[in-house]
This record gives structure tokens, sequence and C-alpha cells, in this order.
């Protein structure tokens, strides 16, 4: 029997002793203290621990069987190629490499690897010829599909190789990770073979599943349904069946429905509400036994930018990593559309000094600025935009030692030309270009960085005395900043100066707002009771 899953059981946690996960646990422990012995640098990664034996866990129970501490390194380059499988990005994610295996001469072997290496030694003991016999282990990541494995075998032949052992696995998130030992390529070119998989890899991608997000765009549903037709779509069309996308005139195969994010929207359990707008409510809730911030959209708003806007914060969140970036739990379309993510206990920055009146001392300033450029710095390095950056989108934990960014309901993958147009987010943070519907940047996220710091520094509401449309205006017509208080520390004024700046080319990268950051925080290090005006 495979391993099975369910709302009550896909949390578990390692002390649970299952027969099933107690072989998991033990091999996963032995794979950890080897690695730590070979002193791997990714032992020393935060959360390091937490993610192989996700790894693990959502993987079959085979895997682990055939997984020992001598294939500790095989497990780290697994573990790597699943990560780029769920980057859109880097998928599909292949590793190629070189195996030097000797058989008896005349001797065409069809034992496992495992078996090839035993006769190895065994050549060089006895008087039989040996023959060095060159062959390749191809492994490859990618999402998981119907009669994947099959296309595969395919795959390989026809690029002449033949295929002498096979492992395939599936993850309970919808990705495969699949081992061939093959032979028949000629020479030592591992990088050759790899670059012809790849190729056959992408055509075999770009031929049968369709494009990557699960709510295409109209302009992109048009081109294979009538515009007639479009609006009976009133579902994702990727839980339509097949019948019915024929039947409105979609003739392409939809894509594969177990998405990464697809929860079950009955294992979520609501404890409060939180906060309520026009489009959605958010409550705080737990999802197998972990708490977790709900967002849930009203029926009345779902219209195609509030679909759009949905998919696209999926599509990103699911993408990106990191200790400052809110963690992508799930999501669910039915019976409403779900938005899950991880729950941040300390609440959003705005009521932290808004409501709360907080004072932050500097170093607690610093310390808050520099999560934050850490997490958009990770953003635009990915081609990622915010743009809606406020305190009200930055999030801390209970005792408000970690920020970390949120909400990307209107955050857009930045296009090749580095620039994009429309206007989005809130005034009161906005840049100038924005506002002004002209092509703006990733610099658009610094100007509403420098913002932040203010808000941070002073308490105040920008522009308080000023409706948002007013403080628009005097932000593109009178160059209208924030007024900076006298007795602020003189770097942060140099540095609310640079990202304001009206010319966006002329403020800093977040690279380099972190440099500085993080050489201010060396500079009054250690000095006592530093502060902006009061203490956190």
């Amino acid at each position: 029997m495979g391993d099975t899953e369910s709302c009550n059981n896909r949390g578990l946690n390692i002390n649970y002793h299952g027969p099933i996960q107690s072989l998991k646990i033990e091999v996963y422990k032995d794979i950890l203290t080897r690695l730590m012995e070979l002193n791997a640098p990714e032992v020393t990664l935060p959360h390091f621990q937490d993610e192989l034996w996700v790894h693990f866990n959502t993987l079959p129970t085979r895997y682990a069987l055939e997984m020992n501490v001598e294939k500790a390194q095989d497990v780290l380059m697994h573990k790597r190629l699943q990560n780029m499988a769920r980057t859109i990005a880097t998928r599909p994610a292949i590793e190629v490499r070189l195996l030097q295996v000797r058989s008896p001469s005349g001797v065409h072997s069809n034992k496992s690897l495992h078996s090839n290496i035993q006769t190895q030694i065994s050549c060089q003991v006895s008087d039989f010829p040996c023959n060095m016999r060159p062959m390749h282990e191809i492994t490859i990541s990618t999402s998981d599909k119907p009669k994947l494995f099959s296309q595969l075998t395919t795959l390989l032949s026809e690029i002449g190789l033949n295929i002498q052992e096979a492992h395939a696995f599936s993850t309970l998130d919808g990705y495969s990770l699949d081992v061939f030992v093959v032979d028949g390529w000629a020479g030592q070119d591992t990088e050759r073979l790899k670059h012809e998989v790849i190729k056959k890899m992408q055509k075999l991608e770009k031929n049968q599943w369709f494009p990557l997000s699960p709510f295409p765009k109209e302009t992109e549903i048009s081109k294979h349904i009538p515009k007639k037709k479009i609006k009976k779509l009133e579902q994702p069309w990727c839980s339509l069946p097949k019948e019915k996308l024929e039947k409105i005139g979609m003739n392409y195969k939809p894509i594969s429905r177990n998405y990464v994010w697809e929860i079950d929207a009955s294992c979520l359990r609501y404890e409060r509400k939180m906060a309520s707008g026009s489009v959605s409510d958010l409550y705080k809730g737990t999802y197998i036994n972990q708490d977790v911030a709900i967002k849930v959209f009203k029926n009345g708003s779902l219209n195609g930018n509030t679909q759009r806007e949905f998919s696209q914060e999926i599509f990103i969140l699911s993408n990106v990593q990191h200790k400052n970036v809110i963690k992508f739990i799930g999501a669910a379309t039915k019976p409403n559309f779900h938005f899950v993510t991880e729950y941040m206990s300390g609440g959003n920055m705005y009521d932290f000094l808004h409501i709360q009146k907080t004072i932050l001392t500097l170093p607690s300033l610093l310390k808050v600025a520099i999560d934050v450029s850490q997490g958009v710095k990770y953003l635009h390095q990915n081609n990622i935009i915010h743009r809606d950056l406020k305190t009200a989108n930055l999030l801390m934990d209970e005792k408000g030692q970690v920020v970390k960014v949120a909400d990307f309901g209107v955050a857009r993958l930045q296009d090749k030309s580095g620039i994009m147009t429309a206007e989005t987010g809130t005034y009161r943070w906005m840049a100038p270009e924005v506002i002004q519907h002209k092509p703006y940047n990733h610099k658009a996220d610094v100007f509403s960085f420098g913002i932040i710091l203010w808000e941070l520094l002073t308490r105040k509401l920008p522009y308080e005395d000023l409706s948002p449309l007013q403080a628009a205006v005097g932000v593109v017509h009178k160059d209208l900043r924030p007024e900076i208080p006298r007795d602020a520390h003189p770097k942060l004024v140099e540095l609310l100066h640079w990202c304001w700046h009206k010319d966006p080319s002329l403020r800093p990268d977040f690279s380099e707002i972190l440099k500085f950051l993080q050489h201010m925080n060396n500079m009054i290090a250690g000095k006592k009771k530093v502060k902006v005006k009061g203490k956190m």
C-alpha cells in the first residue's frame, strides 16, 4: 500500500512514530548526521533540517528505502532539483553525471547500479577481463503529469540512450523525481547530454501542457475560445472537466489539476475575524494544526480583476521563499476563493506604530528596515515588483523580532524591458512616476520604502493633513515629501532623500540600501540608548 494523505495526517510532525513515518525518520536522521560529518555547507543554512524533513516527507516511503548514508550527497542534489522544479523559471530541473562501471568482457549487465559496483570490485580481484563501461545517471524533476514516466523513457530512447536502471517517484504536492542510469552516449561530455535532454524536455512541456497560470488573462483565453463564449467560464478553467472545455471551444489539453498550491478547504478551521474589506475578509485560523491567516474573497467581488490578482498572488508566492517574505501555505477555489498564509501573531507595522503607538529605538528601527530591505531585495532579484509597499503590508512575529513583506495581490513580474505602466498601490506611499501613469520599474518600490522609513521614524501618517488625492498631486507637481524631524539621525536623512529622489534612476537599489543600513547599524553598535524618540 502506498503512502496516504488526509487533512488529519498531512501536517505530521517529526515526533509521530507510525510504521511509515518511523522509517522515514530513521533515514532522515542518518542522512542529516552524515551531511554534518561531511561539513556540507547547506547544513548551516537556517531551516535546513526542517526543509530536509519536508523533502523526505513529501516523497513516498520507497524513496527512503533506496537512500542510505552513502547517498547523502545524492539527497542534497534531489532536494535542490525538487526546489528548482517548484520554480517555473528553472523547470524542468535536470542533473547529469558520469558513472564509470567495470563489467566482465562480453557481458551486458541489467543489474542495478549497486550490483554493477559490486561487479566492478569482483573484476579487480579476479582473472576475468574487464572493460570500462561509461554510463550516465540522469535525474529529472518537473511537474508531475499522467504518463510522464513513459514519455521520459521514450524521450531518452530518441536521444539514443539505453536505460539500464530507472526509479520514479511522485511527491505529495504534484512533482516528479525520476532517476535513470543509461548507456549509449559516446564520450564523457555530460554537458552536451544535459543540453540534449533539456531541449527534448522543453519541447515535451511546450507541446503537451498549457501555459503556467491557473487563471489565464482574457487575452490568453480568447486565443482558444470565441469571444461570445468567454462569459461561460464562470469558474476557474483549471477546474472544468474536459468535456465542458471542449463544449465551449477550448480545443487544447488542460494543465494538470494537481497544483502545488491546492488545499482542501474543509481542513481550514476559523477562529476569529481580524479584518474586513469590500473585496475580502481576513481570519485567524488553523490548517492541519498550524496557525494560519485565511483571506476569503466575497462572492460579490469575484470579477475578472479579482481572479487575476488571486492568480498572480498564488503564482508569485508559490515560487518564492525567504525569511522576510510571508510564507504561502496554499489556496482553494471552492466553495469560495481562499488564500492561506502563515499567521504572524505580531500584527502589521501600521497598527504597531499608529494604534499601539510604539516608539522605536534607533537600533530597532534599523532592524525593521534591514528585514524589509532583505525581503524586497530578494523579490527584485527574482524580477518581482511589489507595487504596494506600505506599513500595513509589513507583518511581525509575536516578539516583533522578524518582519516579513506580505500582500502580493498587486505585485507583478517585471517584463523584459524592465519597465511597466498603469497605476497601482496606495497614494500616500506611491512613487511620482506611478501616480503619473508613466513607465516605471523596481525603483518605485524604493520610493515607497523611503516613505516607510519616514513613518518608522515619526510614527505619523504620511501627509496626514492632506487627502490621498491631494498628497498625490503635491508629490507630482510640487515635489512634496514628508517633513523630516530636525533631530533625525543624519544618515537616515541622507537615505530618505536618496530613496525618494524624483528621478528613479538616481534612487538606490535595495542591495545598496541594505549595505547602507548595515553600515549604519555597525556604526551605532555598542552605543548605549541611542534613540529616535523612545524605546521599542
